[in-house]
């Protein structure tokens, strides 16, 4: 069978990864630039075809796939004169691979319906790395039918490809997903800030802490800079993980309730964001807390 065309938008460091992935996989990608070329040139240099807009984008694709940083980009890329929507032909499916607000995405599925295509959510777990060989976590959500005619493209690229209802439950239970993920955390990160105050060596408390229930990867994950300085084991900088945990709260007041959980860790990113730690990554947040400790 003939592979779809796929249309690229957002080559940052996964979706730069993505495109590689789909590249070796032999799909014909059409891209765009965004904020720097190295990655489209990149692309390029592989066959990737470059246009000029997101507009002409959709005009050469079957497939619109969006992997931008915030639900503000998104719409930017979308709308208007130049945007995807304005270039969309009859059957095109458009999936967003960021992580958005989920009443933002339902809005612009609206939007692509009445251009006659199809938009689906689909946000991802694991890092560039994964990307490169395929085995992303790919949290699907939209109609059915359009999910599966894309599964396959979603199987070249992510290992576990779910499908989780309705347009906005991938957005809505990547949110919780990292709303939890990034409390844990920084619940991790003053932990061990909090043993320095108290004397405690924080590889004794990590040993003490990981042999009960406590334990789990986001534990491993900050103990990898608290004990033992790899930021890296974390790949997810500062200014992303306030982002998302402020898209859960604000998802969390549009649907009239208000969370209790996410403030602590909330404020906690955006202090260290706005004290110019936002291209740190999470794990370095224990530095934040020791630094507010006074050690």
């Amino acid at each position: 069978m003939t592979k779809p065309a796929i249309g690229f938008i957002g080559l940052g460091l996964m979706g730069a990864a993505m495109v590689g992935r789909l590249q070796d996989k032999g799909y014909k990608v059409t891209v765009t630039a965004n904020r720097s070329r190295p990655n489209i040139d990149a692309a390029v240099a592989r066959g990737a075809t470059e246009v000029a807009t997101a507009r002409d984008v959709a005009a050469a694709s079957d497939i619109v796939m969006l992997c931008m940083d915030t639900s503000d980009s998104v719409e930017a890329r979308m709308l208007g004169d130049d945007g995807v929507i304005a270039g969309l032909h009859p059957g095109t499916i458009v999936i967003d691979f960021g992580t958005s607000l989920p009443g933002s995405t339902r809005s612009l599925g609206e939007k692509v319906a009445a251009a006659g295509g199809t938009y689906l959510d689909a946000p991802l777990g694991r890092t560039p790395s994964h990307a490169k060989d395929g085995l992303l976590n790919i949290m699907a959500a939209g109609d059915k039918a359009a999910f599966d005619k894309v599964e396959p493209v979603l199987k070249d690229l992510g290992e576990n490809v779910f499908h989780l209802g309705d347009l906005g439950a991938g957005h809505t239970i990547k949110l919780i997903n990292n709303f939890f993920g990034m409390t844990v955390a920084n619940a991790m990160a003053e932990a061990f800030a909090m043993a320095d105050v108290a004397g405690i060596d924080r590889e004794k408390l990590y040993n003490v802490m990981s042999a009960g229930p406590l334990h789990s990867g986001m534990m491993d994950f900050v103990k990898a800079y608290g004990v033992e300085g790899n930021p890296n084991m974390l790949a997810f900088a500062i200014k992303n993980a306030a982002k998302d945990v402020g898209y859960y709260e604000r998802m969390a007041r549009e649907a009239g309730v208000e969370s209790v959980m996410c403030k602590g860790a909330l404020g906690a990113l955006r202090e260290a964001t706005d004290a110019g730690h936002g291209d740190d990554m999470v794990g370095q947040m224990v530095d934040v807390y020791a630094k507010r400790f006074g050690k």
